[in-house]
């Protein structure tokens, strides 16, 4: 199955421009359609506790203080959509068939932006979100965690610069695992069309050496060709996942999301949350 549609969510701050970047240089390389989600905040979502403890000036206060800061938001969406779509050349376009060079469409709503995100990545090919930072809303990785387990659809964490381009060197982190699986699904569009593909594998009591050969079998019969690497296992096979891409020059990441326990993860640490943490390529995920 092809990409021809992608959902990226953006809130009208920088840390969302890289993620609206990533969407649109994959639109233009895949010719592809990207739907440019914005959501702004219901303004009465500003008082939690209506009415309990607050006068009615403070609540009226709050109410206009969220209204602005949601239409300024919305402002620097629309500016910073109009800007990334003239850069990649994208047309502007609400209804299919994409262009040549693909296309891309602001959608503007208004309500939460995890559930919404959710909604609307259930009928797209591809969701890409930004990597949390230190900068970015407590939101993002709500909008995160909805996308990767509610959409049932590959979510492309987008890193915090851009990449020249995503998909030349492609490095794979397989185990064998059913989200493995479905991530090397979801990308082989990405996959066969890669200058060159690299399986990383961590050999540990639930991994074999062998999960690495079988998965080389089967990118053959699609004509990939692929090579293998061998990963020390241990605690800190996030990190070194992370410092291998670097050394072969990877430029997209293909992995399980939360292959282990979720609680287990989000408590005790673990892959996912490592790269989610400090990746600096883009990273395919899907659960």
């Amino acid at each position: 199955m092809s990409i021809k549609t992608i959902l990226v969510p953006i809130d009208g701050t920088e840390v969302s421009r890289t993620a609206l970047d990533t969407a649109l240089l994959l639109g233009r390389d895949l010719a592809a359609h990207v739907d440019v989600l914005h959501v702004a905040t219901d303004p009465k979502d500003a008082v939690p506790l209506l009415g309990e403890g607050m006068s009615a000036a403070i609540i009226e206060e709050m109410i206009q203080l969220a209204e602005r800061e949601a239409t300024e938001r919305t402002a620097r969406a629309e500016a910073m959509f109009e800007d990334a779509r003239s850069r990649f050349g994208l047309a502007a376009q609400e209804s299919p068939p994409s262009g040549e060079d693909g296309s891309a469409a602001l959608v503007k709503m208004t309500g939460r932006e995890d559930v919404l995100c959710a909604e609307k990545g259930r009928l797209v090919d591809m969701v890409v979100a930004a990597r949390p930072t230190e900068k970015s809303d407590a939101s993002l990785a709500m909008t995160i965690n909805a996308a990767i387990f509610e959409t049932g659809r590959p979510v492309l964490i987008a890193p915090p610069h851009l990449p020249e381009m995503i998909g030349g060197k492609i490095a794979i982190s397989w185990n064998g695992s059913a989200e493995a699986s479905r991530a090397v699904a979801a990308a082989m569009p990405l996959i066969t069309r890669a200058q060159s593909v690299t399986i990383l594998t961590a050999e540990n009591d639930k991994t074999s050496s062998t999960v690495a050969a079988e998965l080389v079998t089967y990118f053959a019969w699609h004509g990939v060709s692929a090579d293998s690497r061998n990963l020390p296992g241990g605690s800190q096979v996030g990190e070194v996942l992370l410092e291998d891409c670097k050394t072969i020059g990877a430029d997209l990441l293909v992995m399980g999301a939360y292959t282990h326990s979720r609680m287990r993860q989000l408590i005790l640490g673990g892959v996912t949350k490592h790269v989610l943490a400090n990746a600096e390529l883009p990273v395919l995920m899907a659960h």
